[in-house]
């Protein structure tokens, strides 16, 4: 494990800004997600956005990825890339995307319902959103890093559905992707201790079918090896004074879309 830096009441609030220009950019994405908008123009607008707004956009370059987003449709998990593919519907989008401003990253995904979308997969999206909730109320000084595997863990899975292990959160702050791993499954009581100062990206990544995951040839998409939807949602999350304090914000998406 690398050095896990502790972050500072000002860094914090740092990242909160990051944060909150990261849900507007989000919100501008959320207006294109219907049948007929291509990945590509999901990219362009929130890259647009972000840089007209004075930060970076954080996966560009990020080992080399090339784009602002990772889209990924349907059984892809993470790690898609913008292309000309048009969205259907009955499609699902996860659209992951992060903002650094004046030095500070924030990270967070959503995925989003194109359309008509089958009932099963809109109960996955709205677990695995639940589970997200459910692994923050567990970041805090009292518990470990398992805590938050486990809960997420055992909410999916009393759904039916399951949690990919091959992928898991981190540590965000001056570094996109920092100390320590947060899990999407554990044990309790198991891992770090959780201190104030702590910021990880808490990021249920929940597959409908099995939990096995394989990477495409292209060196990034991972995708479910049955072909089944998978859901993704991600917060920024800070302790401070002992609880979870989400850096990252929904309520512009939730302006656009609800499910």
């Amino acid at each position: 494990m690398g050095v896990i830096y502790s972050k500072t009441a000002s860094e914090i609030e740092a990242m909160k800004l990051s944060g909150d220009l990261l849900g507007q950019a989000h919100r501008e994405m959320a207006k294109l997600v219907k049948a007929g908008t291509t990945t590509r123009a999901l990219n362009k607008v929130a890259d647009e956005f972000i840089r007209d707004h004075g930060a970076v956009p954080s996966f560009f370059q990020f080992n080399g990825f090339p784009a602002s987003v990772c889209i990924s449709v349907n059984e892809v998990v993470v790690h898609g890339f913008p292309s000309d593919y048009a969205l259907r519907d009955g499609d699902i989008i996860s659209l992951d995307c992060g903002v650094c401003l004046n030095g500070y990253h924030a990270d967070s995904a959503y995925t989003y319902p194109v359309g008509n979308v089958r009932p099963e997969i809109i109960k996955l999206l709205r677990i695995t959103r639940e589970s997200l909730y459910e692994g923050i109320a567990q970041a805090t000084t009292a518990n470990r890093m398992g805590d938050i595997g486990f809960a997420i863990q055992q909410y999916v899975q009393k759904h039916g559905f399951s949690v990919v292990r091959e992928l898991v959160g981190h540590g965000v702050g001056r570094s996109l992707h920092e100390a320590p791993e947060v899990p999407n499954y554990g044990q309790r009581g198991k891992g770090i201790k959780l201190t104030n100062g702590l910021v990880i990206a808490i990021e249920p990544m929940i597959n409908l079918g099995r939990r096995e995951v394989v990477q495409e040839r292209d060196g990034w998409t991972i995708r479910t090896r049955d072909r089944q939807p998978s859901a993704h949602f991600e917060h920024t999350v800070a302790i401070q004074n002992g609880k979870p304090e989400i850096l990252t914000t929904f309520k512009y998406i939730d302006e656009i879309i609800t499910f």
